[in-house]
């Protein structure tokens, strides 16, 4: 297929490198600057942008750090049509005309249909949007067309046996969720070999958890090689699928980039005995997770108390950890106190619902706020 990019790495741009960690789009550009021309010097030319990424300013960014910096020809642009920014047939028009003046190309490489699930996609399906994208390919204004997709395989199939014209599908695929009975990683990818759809891979690390994780479960993959960074054993746990064509990583610094590009420039694919030590790490990890969020933070945006979710739930997850009948007391105790002089606290959560509406995770945020506030709020 000759829209498969020459190399498997993908600069996801939702996870920028910022100069105050507590403001969405406050990014430090020079820093983003270099790890785009680094990205690019090393021979990747795929970069990823949303709506919804960096406080809604991702597109604006990225013309900053990439589009007026380089050559058209010299990288390959992939942006979204998302649910929530439209409700009208020429609502449609009017996202792709802004994305397409806020990142100042004049056509996407890859243009996807956003995060569908049975809900989102009524409305996709109501305003007729896979014709429409199909369209914007005959237009040239969309080079290549797919979509991302949360929900079940079942689904899917269904999807891409009405939607041959999809070239590709993206999905959450990492070695902790291979087998969830929430995302069903491997039931998806399966289905895209079936109908022959390449895939791109979101959430290989699962929003750090997989660069980031317990000691036990660390040992087992430093055991294989203590040279591996633990990002690079999910990066190359997912490119080492046959049918992944893509897989992004959502970057926030030079030393993260450049431990990508080490082991992702002349990929070699992990051996069955290195697979099997990801999936001995990810029981560990299973084992020890209280909240199975990504951080992807889509659920801040329209939050009417500004309770930072995905924040409070990796403090919480990282005391649940600990034992704390011996310790009784943790630094993320202060650190959520921090954060509510800024924020939102999780007792302020007026449960709406808008975060768990948008959730890819289809997570029970409500309830996992209250289990947060007895945490934080409520200890004696």
């Amino acid at each position: 297929m000759d829209f498969l990019p020459k190399k498997k790495l993908g600069f996801g741009l939702m996870r920028l490198p910022l100069l105050d960690n507590n403001k969405a789009d406050d990014v430090d550009y020079e820093q983003a600057k270099q790890m785009v021309d680094y990205f690019l010097d090393n021979g990747f030319t795929y970069f990823d942008t949303g709506l919804m990424y960096m406080g809604s300013k991702c597109e604006t960014i990225t013309k900053k750090i990439l589009v007026d910096r380089h050559p058209r020809d010299s990288f390959a642009l992939a942006a979204k049509l998302h649910a929530d920014y439209f409700d009208s047939l020429e609502g449609r028009d009017e996202v792709l005309q802004s994305q397409l003046e806020k990142t100042g190309v004049e056509y996407f490489d890859y243009y996807l249909i956003h995060g569908i699930e049975q809900n989102l996609l009524k409305k996709y399906d109501k305003y007729d949007c896979f014709r429409w994208i199909a369209e914007k390919k005959e237009q040239g204004v969309a080079k290549h067309i797919g979509f991302s997709y949360h929900d079940t395989p079942e689904l899917l199939d269904k999807l891409l046996t009405e939607h041959s014209e999809m070239e590709f599908v993206q999905l959450q695929i990492n070695y902790l969720d291979w087998e969830s009975e929430w995302v069903q990683a491997r039931r998806c990818y399966e289905v895209c070999v079936k109908h022959k759809k390449p895939v791109v891979v979101m959430e290989p690390v699962k929003g750090g958890t997989l660069a980031d994780m317990p000691k036990e479960a660390a040992a087992v993959l430093h055991q294989q090689d203590p040279s591996m960074s633990l990002a690079s054993w999910a990066i190359r746990f997912v490119a080492s699928l046959e049918n992944v064509m893509l897989v992004l990583s959502g970057m926030s610094d030079m030393e993260q980039i450049k431990d990508n590009a080490s082991y992702m420039t002349d990929f070699v694919p992990l051996t069955e005995v290195e697979k099997d030590a990801c999936f001995q790490a990810a029981a560990i990890i299973n084992s020890q997770t209280a909240i199975p969020c990504t951080g992807c933070s889509y659920c801040t945006e329209g939050c009417p108390q500004q309770i930072p979710i995905p924040k409070y739930f990796s403090l919480y997850n990282e005391d649940k950890r600990e034992d704390l009948s011996k310790k009784g007391w943790t630094i993320n105790i202060t650190n959520y106190e921090f954060l509510t002089e800024k924020f939102g606290k999780a007792s302020d959560c007026v449960e709406c619902g808008q975060c768990e509406s948008i959730c890819p995770q289809h997570l029970s945020i409500i309830s996992f706020l209250k289990d947060v506030v007895k945490h934080y709020e409520e200890m004696e």
